[in-house]
């Protein structure tokens, strides 16, 4: 009955909305969950096997679907005042993941082994997978979707569309947008008196130097003159760095057997050859990551060079993984 009332639900959205967008998915993702059920309650073949394997993949590029939402959506509910059903709803997104996750692995056992054990497993993991998604989407459709109509203003629509275009679409496609939508979206933001506007928010000049003098790599910029312009203040600097480079050639702020591969690097970035260059070698027992970024605005000018030093000794150690946050720290 979900199902159903999920397939003939409709807002009266126009093309490209961000909610018509998802509303559409919803049925396509129904569409695929309900005829990977049926395959797998079928005997046995290799164009069955092939197109199981088709769904099972758009099933997992799927994840955009609900990044979307948990990243574009969600935080303007929220910023609404609407806290508590992105919530349940992020929840929820976490038990399709873990569903869809368990189906992957089976498949994968069933294409290895080849025993119809796998496949009745699976077969009851798609079934459920349906249902909750059937469940899950009629409360999006009755519930989340009309709630976000009537709280977020119309201006802001072109935005999260904008966010829906960043994060991407697992069908490929990219929706098109009404031309009121696109005209919203040009609009400027402006930052809070004091703060700094950037590409993706505002921070104050103070927020700034403490967040990059927090970053566990050293950071150096070079602008298109090849003078050093900033380096942060890193806690556990690698290569040392004093005020008085500032304003300094980056030729001369290497050993003379080194400036013929800095002019390289900067001749190559410059022309856009390349747009990285990285090296690694040991310094006093540390292993350590140097690589060089060039460093474009949106036309593809070149504005300067990045480089981001590392020190990678304990990285190289890692192994498995580490899920749980250590309280005694």
């Amino acid at each position: 009955a979900f199902r159903e009332s999920v397939e003939r639900e409709t807002l009266e959205l126009e093309e490209g909305h961000p909610l018509r967008i998802l509303m559409e998915e919803h049925r396509v993702l129904l569409d695929l969950a309900g005829r990977l059920r049926e395959l797998a309650g079928k005997a046995g073949s290799e164009d069955r096997i092939a197109e199981m394997a088709e769904i099972i993949e758009l099933l997992r590029n799927s994840e955009d679907h609900y990044l979307r939402e948990e990243n574009a959506l969600f935080p303007y509910l929220e910023k609404h005042g609407v806290t508590e059903p992105p919530s349940i709803m992020w929840t929820e997104h976490d038990t399709i993941r873990s569903m869809k996750k368990e189906i992957f692995k089976l498949f994968e056992r069933y294409r290895s082994e080849g025993s119809d054990e796998w496949m009745s497993k699976l077969s009851q993991m798609a079934e459920g997978l349906l249902n909750f998604l059937s469940s899950h989407f009629y409360k999006e459709n009755r519930v989340l979707f009309p709630t976000a109509l009537r709280v977020i203003d119309p201006g802001e629509w072109p935005e999260i569309k904008a966010q829906f275009d960043e994060i991407g679409y697992f069908h490929g496609k990219k929706p098109a947008t009404g031309s009121p939508m696109t005209a919203e979206a040009e609009k400027t933001e402006k930052s809070p008196a004091g703060e700094v506007k950037l590409g993706m928010g505002s921070l104050t000049p103070e927020e700034l130097d403490a967040m990059l003098n927090t970053l566990p790599v050293d950071i150096t910029f070079v602008g298109s003159d090849d003078r050093v312009k900033y380096f942060n203040l890193a806690p556990d600097r690698i290569f040392v760095r004093t005020k008085g480079v500032i304003g300094r050639t980056v030729q001369k702020c290497h050993p003379q057997k080194s400036v013929d591969v800095v002019e390289r690097i900067l001749r190559d970035f410059k022309s856009g050859k390349r747009d990285v260059a990285e090296f690694w070698l040991r310094v006093r027992g540390k292993m350590v990551h140097i690589r060089y970024f060039a460093v474009r605005n949106r036309e593809g000018k070149y504005l300067g060079t990045l480089e981001v030093t590392q020190d990678i000794t304990e990285i190289q150690k890692l192994t498995g993984e580490k899920r749980i946050y250590d309280f005694e720290g």
